[in-house]
């Protein structure tokens, strides 16, 4: 049951989920080999100052390489954000399992 519900909810979000997927992969790219395709920053492109969100994917490759110090440095918000994250997608999960054996 739960493969069928998870697979027709990758499908349902299919957008989040290869940007998703595509974020873990660069990342994880990035601390194994140090290969950079990561997307840069739009706003420091093109005004060229940090934004809020520079340097969470700095600090989300440091967290994969348990380099919690690093990660704080580069961008504490990391540590609020990507729980938060985690919790929206388990809720969102469960809501559309929920919605689904409703039917």
């Amino acid at each position: 049951m739960f493969k069928k519900v998870g697979v027709s909810y990758i499908i349902h979000n299919k957008i989040f989920f290869f940007v998703g997927i595509y974020f873990v992969f660069s990342a994880l790219l990035n601390a194994i080999t140090g290969i950079t395709i990561c997307i840069p920053c739009l706003w420091k492109s093109v005004f060229g100052v940090n934004c809020p969100g520079c340097g969470l994917t700095t600090a989300f490759i440091f967290l994969i390489k348990l380099n919690f110090l690093e990660a704080f440095e580069h961008n504490w918000l990391i540590f609020i954000i990507l729980p938060i994250g985690i919790y929206y997608i388990k809720c969102d999960f469960l809501k559309y399992k929920y919605s689904r054996n409703q039917q």
